[in-house]
């Protein structure tokens, strides 16, 4: 069939592969459950691979993919520019045999309980010694924060980018810059990946403004968790919500937790300890290790710890991990050592040399970037200004409130945009999203009982 053709010429000619999204754009023609179908008997017939899940999912012709992707060797799979120790290498050896070959696991709640906050350390304190010295910035002494409000502009570009690519994301570094400075989202891109890159943008900054009240809480959590998955999942529902239902790891023996009061329970006792751990760096690596693990949402996990993994080193002044030039191969084999064998050298390795990446371009770099427009900040914080204050006093009426503060401070010729903008924010208000605004639970349910949101 001529569909069938095109599809694979275009995941041919393609060496980043190929999202379902990509393949529509690129063939209006062919309706969606075509593409589907097509996709599925190429993949039945071994013509191409998937890799990924749901709107991440991407598909390989299998000559690239066995060039790129395919774990055949240690090489292939952990560079070997990457140092690792020989407690790694023995994870490695099992993590690059076929899933068949490996043994089917589940949650293990005991690699959770047996921790015990500033006595096990994943990171010894040699390690952590070394770290610190890496990533002292002039700011050490400074209020919490300082550090990375200072850095800010570059990092939203960094972090943003270099996590989206670990998820499959074909943004380049210029594109994410032109689209977080600029608003300009890149020709060819699918949406999805624009969403994506912005939505990090919006939970870097929401740790980096809230810096001084965060903490390894729920709140902290779910609110970074909903920035974060904000209209990439398919049920809306799921952002900054615990998942209720089962998940499957791709290309992993691994099954997470599928109980909802399991994973309640184990979240709890996982930020508890968090919140115990007194060294930034064992306190950043426990999140890259556990909330994966835990999978605590029906997607966006390790997007998540990526980012809670930087809360302590904001809050101590410390260069932040950024992740600039992590392999995806590198640092998905590193997570299966975790999920599979419940074992953190493997990922250790990888977080040392990475943060030490990110090191080098920080306290290297001087802050040679444009400001931010001034204008957008500015009705930025106007927004949330006003959501704070009709949710802050439920006696007044939502749109008169909204129109007499838009009156007053928006420009005539902006008006209509600022005010819609304002009541679209206040329709899909919910407790996952609630620090964005500075508000805390009791107040949105004050105000739901009187307005019925």
């Amino acid at each position: 069939m001529p569909s069938t053709t095109d599809i694979l010429n275009s995941i041919l000619a393609s060496r980043s592969g190929a999202s379902l999204s990509e393949l529509l754009t690129k063939h209006p023609e062919i309706a969606r459950r075509t593409a589907q179908r097509i996709l599925a008997n190429l993949v039945e017939s071994s013509q191409i691979t998937a890799q990924g899940e749901g709107r991440a999912r991407r598909y390989f012709a299998i000559e690239h993919q066995a060039e790129t992707h395919a774990p055949n060797t240690d090489t292939d799979a952990f560079p070997a520019f990457i140092p690792l120790s020989a407690d790694s290498r023995d994870i490695l050896a099992y993590i690059n045999q076929p899933t068949e070959a490996r043994k089917p696991v589940g949650y293990q709640r005991d690699f959770l309980d047996a921790y015990r906050p500033n006595e096990t350390g994943y990171l010894p304190e040699s390690l952590r010694r070394q770290l610190h010295r890496m990533g002292k910035t002039a700011d050490a002494t400074e209020p919490a924060g300082t550090y990375s409000r200072a850095v800010l502009n570059r990092l939203l570009i960094d972090l943003s980018w270099a996590s989206s690519h670990l998820e499959g994301n074909t943004y380049s570094r210029l594109d994410t810059r032109q689209l977080i400075e600029q608003g300009k989202a890149a020709q060819g891109k699918a949406a999805l990946e624009t969403q994506m890159i912005l939505n990090h943008k919006t939970a870097i900054e929401l740790l980096v403004e809230n810096i001084e009240s965060a903490e390894f809480n729920r709140y902290t959590l779910m609110n970074l968790h909903s920035a974060l998955a904000e209209n990439l999942l398919p049920n809306p529902a799921d952002e900054g919500r615990i998942r209720q239902h089962a998940v499957d790891i791709g290309k992993s023996t691994y099954r997470p937790l599928s109980t909802p009061q399991q994973i309640e329970d184990a979240l709890d006792v996982l930020l508890g300890k968090a919140n115990q751990i007194a060294d930034p760096f064992e306190q950043s690596f426990f999140m890259m290790v556990h909330l994966p693990y835990l999978q605590p949402f029906a997607d966006i996990n390790k997007r998540t710890s990526r980012l809670a993994a930087n809360l302590p080193l904001f809050r101590a002044n410390l260069c932040p991990l950024t992740f600039l030039d992590v392999p995806e191969q590198a640092y998905s084999r590193a997570t299966l050592g975790v999920y599979e064998m419940t074992r953190v050298e493997l990922l250790r390795d990888l977080y040392i040399w990475a943060y030490e990446r990110s090191t080098q371009e920080y306290l290297a770099i001087k802050q040679d970037l444009a400001e931010p427009d001034p204008l957008r900040l500015a009705w930025r914080d106007f927004i949330k200004k006003t959501i704070r204050e009709i949710i802050s006093h439920p006696e007044l009426d939502p749109l008169s409130c909204i129109q007499r503060s838009v009156a007053e401070y928006v420009s005539e010729r902006e008006q209509p945009q600022v005010q819609a903008l304002i009541i679209e924010e206040l329709r899909r208000l919910h407790d996952g999203v609630l620090a964005r605004y500075g508000l805390r639970p009791s107040e949105f349910k004050s105000w739901k009982s009187l307005h019925g949101h």
